[in-house]
């Protein structure tokens, strides 16, 4: 369920803060954090569950939640069959 219209986005009050100063990356672990237009071009590290991965913000992502940018899974690719080469003799 969206959050209510009459509601501002919400966004993390520590990211909200430090818009100001001047840093490389930016750690969070906030997932549920509206993008807002202040922050595009910054790198924030957002934590996916196990390690923290950086995303460039973009001017598309506005609106958007950073969890949204960032897999909390991997995707399962089953083992390839090895062919097995049958050499005939003479």
């Amino acid at each position: 369920m969206p959050r209510s219209k009459w509601k501002s986005p919400f966004m993390d009050k520590g990211l909200f803060k430090n818009l100001n100063k001047e840093r490389e990356n930016r750690l969070t672990w906030s997932r549920r954090s509206t993008i807002y237009p202040a922050i595009v071009g910054l790198t924030i590290g957002v934590y996916n569950g196990k390690e923290m991965v950086s995303r460039e913000i973009k001017s598309g992502m506005v609106g958007h939640k950073l969890g949204e940018f960032v897999a909390t899974r991997k995707t399962f690719l089953p083992p390839r069959k090895k062919k097995v080469v049958i050499k005939k003799t003479k």
